[in-house]
């Protein structure tokens, strides 16, 4: 029994360590996986929005108390219109999985779901990270050096 409970907790605290990626590396998994271009975004709004909305981790969190919604991921994906946490109110969840998805190492289910953002009429400006620090602005520096 305390081998188990050993075990699990072990597994526990696999499952919440964070995953950081490192700008090129982030870059590759985005290649990999067809972000470039998708919608016609090219792939330096991607990593400038996912440097400025978590710094490339998996596990950052923000909470917005005026909607008391939460923005979750690699990519803040809100769970007051894209995804389930169980707490905010008239949440939509149109990407049909729940935010702890979001919060995964395996970036695939993040992916999709801002794959399906972006599908919205409201497109890549439904981030406020990407308004604030991306748009209209040079984002070479964003893939320099990543042999892309």
């Amino acid at each position: 029994m305390k081998a188990l409970l050993s075990l699990g907790l072990l597994l526990l605290s696999v499952t919440v360590q964070a995953k950081v990626y490192k700008r090129c590396e982030f870059v590759t998994l985005l290649k990999r996986h067809g972000m470039d271009g998708y919608r016609g975004l090219n792939m330096t709004n991607w990593v400038c929005l996912a440097q400025h909305g978590s710094n490339y981790n998996t596990q950052t969190t923000n909470y917005n108390p005026g909607d008391q919604s939460t923005d979750y991921g690699i990519f803040q994906i809100n769970s007051r219109y894209w995804c389930n946490d169980d707490k905010t109110p008239r949440a939509v969840n149109a990407c049909g999985i729940p935010c702890s998805a979001l919060l995964q190492d395996d970036i695939t289910p993040a992916m999709q779901c801002a794959k399906r953002v972006v599908r919205d009429p409201q497109g890549i400006r439904a981030w406020v990270a990407w308004r604030n620090h991306c748009q209209n602005r040079d984002l070479t520096q964003y893939i320099r050096n990543c042999g892309v």
